[in-house]
């Protein structure tokens, strides 16, 4: 029986469905198809507004500061992990009938997915050429050297791409387990409310969420970009802007004249000698001792001062510095080090993502032939 059903199917079918690598091409040039032909390229002009729009919001801030450079990583990943989504969220669901047929007339389900990869790898890249060269032409000021290429615009683009890739695959799984595409579309912002929520970044976590932030994606997005854009050696100006805003402010008080002395008369000039053997030490003392001395030092004088003047007497740059280094090494931390140890690492976690949720979506759609849906 089962060498008549051989006989009897196409000789054209047999060859191009026996083999996974042979099926690899087929299902890949049926996705280039329908990204010309079923509006699948819209996902590059959309990519390219929103990083108009992004590279609009951090011109002047990424790269400058410690707080403009998380801001412009953790909108970064938000960008990508959005890119990433919306290319695969619905390319399977979409489908989902005709996946059940040729899987029952011999299709592979690794190689399905596998050109499924090849072919999201291919819009992940264009989108990342977009990103970075939109975000660059909007007025964000890369850097010019990297870590571990030397070329920080090539590491910034492997960065982009995996943060968008990972995403993608994530999507592309969540598209074997849904339904339809009406599920698959409202299961998806949940999804990314999940990812920017615990990406730890720009909210703080407490303690028992802290480890679901090793379940996203945009940590390590954000550590990555963090660590490349050198975020701990950047200057900190939430405290300098305090200051402007606070110049006007007046303190107000009692101080006695003895206190002012004891602030102004150092051990230096207590230590000058005045005539003979005596000090200015020396004679303060005594003078203290008198009691007409001892009630005027005693005797309470209020004052009103504004903060910038005594900002100014010692020196508002000198402060502003001073302050916004205070808050550097306050802010420093190790997950954000620039080194090319740390960002290969970022990039290791990010691969692992992409293996883990291609391995998930072969498994999910091995299973379709039991899906009663």
């Amino acid at each position: 029986m089962a060498e008549q059903q051989e006989k009897n199917t196409p000789r054209d079918f047999r060859r191009r469905h026996r083999g996974r690598m042979a099926q690899i091409p087929i299902y890949l040039g049926k996705m280039l198809r329908m990204f010309l032909y079923q509006n699948d390229w819209k996902v590059l002009p959309m990519a390219a507004l929103i990083s108009g729009m992004l590279g609009m919001v951090l011109r002047g801030r990424m790269f400058v500061t410690m707080e403009g450079t998380l801001m412009g990583a953790f909108a970064i990943a938000c960008v990508c992990i959005w890119n990433g989504c919306f290319n695969a969220i619905q390319v399977i669901c979409r489908e989902r009938d005709v996946i059940k047929r040729e899987h029952r007339a011999g299709m592979h389900i690794s190689s399905y997915v596998a050109a499924h990869m090849l072919y999201q790898a291919f819009i992940c890249i264009a989108q990342t050429v977009i990103t970075v060269y939109v975000t660059q032409m909007t007025g964000v000021n890369y850097n010019s050297k990297g870590v571990v290429t030397n070329v920080f615009i090539i590491e910034f683009c492997v960065t982009v791409f995996l943060i968008t890739y990972a995403a993608d695959l994530m999507a592309l799984w969540l598209s074997a387990l849904c339904r339809s595409t009406t599920t698959a579309m409202t299961v998806m912002p949940f999804i990314l409310i999940f990812q920017l929520i615990f990406s730890g970044g720009m909210f703080s976590l407490p303690a028992w969420a802290e480890p679901l932030s090793a379940l996203t994606i945009s940590a390590s997005g954000m550590d990555v970009i963090s660590a490349q854009a050198d975020r701990n050696n950047r200057p900190s100006n939430t405290v300098a802007n305090l200051i402007d805003r606070m110049e006007d402010s007046e303190i107000s008080g009692e101080v006695t004249l003895g206190q002012v002395l004891d602030l102004v008369v150092d051990e230096d000039m207590r230590a000058q000698k005045v005539a003979g053997d005596a000090t200015v030490g020396d004679i303060a003392d005594l003078a203290a001792e008198s009691p007409g001395v001892q009630k005027i030092l005693n005797t309470s004088y209020p004052y009103t001062i504004r903060l910038g003047d005594l900002i100014d007497i010692a020196g508002k740059k000198n402060v502003k510095d001073m302050l916004e280094k205070k808050a550097a090494e306050a802010g420093y931390s190790p997950d954000y080090e620039r080194t090319a140890l740390n960002i290969i690492g970022y990039w290791f976690r990010l691969l692992g993502f992409i293996i883990v949720f291609a391995v998930l979506t072969v498994i999910t759609l091995e299973f379709i032939d039991k899906d009663k849906r």
